[in-house]
């Protein structure tokens, strides 16, 4: 146990305890990253904070350090999407003579003792509250087994949250709307005249003020491959999103996305135009899903990447390149499922600004694409 407790153990462990317990960062498991532990929080002014135990001796190991530490940045940016990441390196063991370079989103510190942490006021400036927060009043095994409890009761709590989140849950909402949407295509069969009424329809809208098409037009298919495809999307990623986001927020995100997709489509059609904007729906679930993984990219991350965005490029590029398929409805769905999910919110992870930006962004767009839509002369 004495070990455990020496000079540069007692300040990784102090170190730990408070970024881990009150700046909610969370271990990064390495491969070949000796005498060094990795912290990470996507949403701090530190992205990655760094507690290296290992002796530096001579500029060049320092130099070598900074060379690896960019190098593996470089490998959380492209599994984070984060193009902005800031590194906080903390060293306890440092030679004599060596001296900390200025270098781009890199900053290092040495701590000989917790107190040194006063010396650098940029760190204080990021972590008010980190001298007083280093300070325990425990020693030895005391102080080992509190810090060791307390890191425990932390990931604990962070466990139940993901659980909470991530659990399987009956996804209702999405059975209704596969139901309705299969519903009213059946109508649409036995009375083709439904298209024709409730189809997003420029000059009915605009000159007709028949605004419910904006709404209605999002429940309608072209036929059956339309429907059928939309109805597989529907199923495989609504359900999934419903348990992430919610029934209620789920439900919103697929209707105002839905609408801002039929906006965008009349915004930007001249002429005499009308179709039917199912899919801008679905591409508002994408817009959403996407907008979650970012958040919970820890887990969601590769998912994202190699699944939800090759799915969402290779649609739109089929959407230029065929006729007869409305892709502004498909990129205003997109952008409403983004917009509509910020506004929303995501549980744990979203503040009362995001909200508010997503909110007050949201009816900024609606207003200038009602603008643009009422501009048309027929």
């Amino acid at each position: 146990m004495n070990e455990l407790l020496d000079r540069k153990n007692e300040i990784a462990m102090k170190l730990l305890h408070y970024f881990i317990t009150e700046q909610n960062y969370n271990p990064i498991i390495l491969q070949g990253a000796e005498d060094e532990i990795w912290l990470e929080n996507l949403q701090g002014e530190y992205k990655i904070i760094r507690i290296v135990s290992g002796h530096v001796h001579n500029k060049e190991q320092l130099e070598f350090d900074t060379f690896k530490t960019k190098r593996v940045v470089k490998k959380i940016k492209r599994k984070t999407f984060c193009f902005d990441m800031k590194v906080l390196s903390i060293f306890t063991d440092l030679g004599d003579n060596v001296k900390f370079e200025e270098e781009d989103d890199i900053d290092s510190i040495y701590l000989y003792e917790t107190e040194d942490i006063k010396k650098y006021d940029f760190v204080k400036e990021v972590f008010p509250d980190i001298v007083k927060k280093l300070k325990f009043s425990e020693e030895g095994v005391k102080l080992f087994m509190k810090i060791t409890s307390d890191i425990n009761r932390k990931n604990k709590k962070e466990a139940e949250i993901v659980n909470d989140v991530f659990k399987p849950k009956r996804p209702i909402v999405t059975t209704v709307l596969i139901f309705i949407n299969i519903a009213i295509f059946l109508l649409e069969l036995f009375n083709p005249g439904i298209e024709e009424s409730f189809a997003v329809w420029n000059i009915g809208i605009i000159k007709f003020n028949q605004f419910y098409r904006l709404f209605t037009g999002i429940f309608l298919h072209a036929n059956i491959w339309h429907l059928l495809t939309n109805m597989y999307a529907l199923y495989v990623i609504g359900s999934q999103l419903e348990g992430f986001i919610g029934r209620a927020k789920y439900l919103t995100v697929y209707i105002v996305s839905g609408i801002m997709g039929s906006l965008l489509s009349v915004a930007l059609h001249s002429g005499n135009f009308a179709a039917v904007v199912a899919s801008g729906a679905i591409f508002g679930l994408l817009g959403s899903i996407l907008y979650f993984g970012y958040h919970y990219r820890v887990y969601l991350g590769e998912v994202v990447k190699t699944q939800i965005i090759p799915i969402i490029v290779i649609n739109l590029i089929i959407g230029f390149s065929f006729s007869g398929i409305d892709n502004f409805g498909h990129i205003g769905g997109l952008i409403g499922g983004v917009l509509t999910t910020m506004a929303v919110g995501i549980k744990h992870k979203s503040t009362t600004s995001d909200r508010i930006n997503g909110i007050i962004i949201s009816i900024i767009i609606f207003v200038f694409l009602y603008y643009l839509m009422m501009m048309h002369n027929f």
